[in-house]
């Protein structure tokens, strides 16, 4: 994926200057108490680094508070605060999660913690918590987990058409279109078959632990899962 540099989002010496200053009054932010979060977003780290971190800022950047885009300096001074902390941070947990807070008046930190793999991932579970991301794609307009299922070879994923999938979906989409695999979307859970999976920033991907789909049907989405690894376990 292109990478993401300072260019995209602001173009002149003025624009520089106003990022400066956004920067400067971020890390003043971060020394107080932000007010009530508007967007969480929880990434998963590798080595010190967010492996997708392109592709969860692209995400970002269709993201809604209080309504509004977030301002080209938020974006800017996101993707180089989590690359230059997290690079010289004194945290234990290299292989963590890092999670971005923006409160209700645009401020925002970052913090890092241990990463904590789902204790259930029955199909219930998964459902359920794909059915809360969904409420928040409702106010922010990207879900930061979708349910998913591959069925007689097919991907499809729980999510409007003209919806901006999350970061960690976009790497499962272009995987799947490296294998000529057709991928689509539907509305309701209900109308996902097959093999059922969660696809999360924060955990990858996730096979719902029982399941009645066919051999190559699974096989796909453990291809998935280990694409999604491969890349994270990249140093």
């Amino acid at each position: 994926m292109p990478q993401i540099d300072d260019a995209e989002l602001f173009g002149n010496a003025e624009d520089q200057r106003a990022y400066e200053d956004f920067c400067a009054n971020q890390e003043a932010v971060e020394k107080f108490t932000l007010d009530k979060p508007a967007l969480i977003c929880r990434w998963r780290m590798s080595n010190k680094k967010v492996p997708m971190l392109n592709r969860h800022i692209r995400a970002l950047s269709e993201r809604l508070v209080q309504g509004e885009p977030l301002t080209h300096n938020m974006l800017s001074w996101a993707k180089q605060h989590v690359e230059w902390s997290l690079a010289e941070g004194d945290y234990t947990a290299h292989d963590g999660v890092l999670m971005l807070v923006i409160d209700v008046n645009g401020n925002a930190a970052m913090t890092v913690g241990e990463y904590e793999p789902l204790a259930d991932t029955s199909a219930k579970a998964l459902r359920a918590r794909s059915a809360e991301a969904r409420s928040e794609a409702d106010e922010t307009g990207v879900a930061p987990e979708l349910l998913a299922a591959v069925n007689d070879g097919g991907l499809a994923f729980v999510a409007p058409a003209d919806e901006c999938l999350c970061g960690t979906a976009t790497l499962i989409e272009q995987l799947a279109q490296t294998k000529g695999i057709p991928v689509t979307r539907v509305d309701i859970p209900a109308q996902l078959k097959g093999a059922l999976f969660l696809v999360s920033d924060e955990h990858g991907v996730v096979p719902a632990a029982e399941t009645d789909a066919a051999e190559a049907d699974a096989a796909t989405v453990a291809f998935f899962a280990d694409g999604y690894e491969k890349l994270r376990a990249r140093r």
